[in-house]
């Protein structure tokens, strides 16, 4: 049984790093020589997730150490993002982040805008 714990900590240890950079490195290049705009944007938003989810993780590492599979959770939940069959990151980033965005800018716009006038 030894040999088998061994081995599914090295296949864990090597999930994470394909699903997470080696597989979307080789698709964003993949996407970028594609004459398709929807490839890029899945890639451009798993990036702008990925990133969010790493500057998430280095904020709450002391709350994360508690919880014995995150690790195993953020595997399953990037292999969603990053799977063709889910477009994942497109999803998230429709749903959720480009709302967000709109009103960021919006309101960034206004009080440049308010600023330009001012001047």
């Amino acid at each position: 049984m030894g040999h088998f714990w061994t081995f599914l900590t090295y296949l864990n240890s090597l999930a994470g790093p394909t699903v997470m950079l080696l597989y979307p490195l080789y698709a964003s290049v993949r996407a970028i020589e594609s004459p398709s705009k929807l490839d890029d944007e899945q890639w451009l938003a798993y990036w702008i997730l990925y990133s969010f989810l790493t500057l998430l993780e280095m904020v709450a590492a002391p709350i994360l150490q508690w919880i014995p599979i995150w690790y195993q959770i953020k595997v399953a939940f990037v292999a969603w993002l990053v799977l063709p069959q889910f477009r994942g990151a497109s999803f998230i980033y429709e749903r959720f982040v480009r709302e967000q965005l709109k009103k960021m800018v919006g309101r960034a716009g206004k009080d440049h805008k308010k600023e330009h006038e001012a001047n």
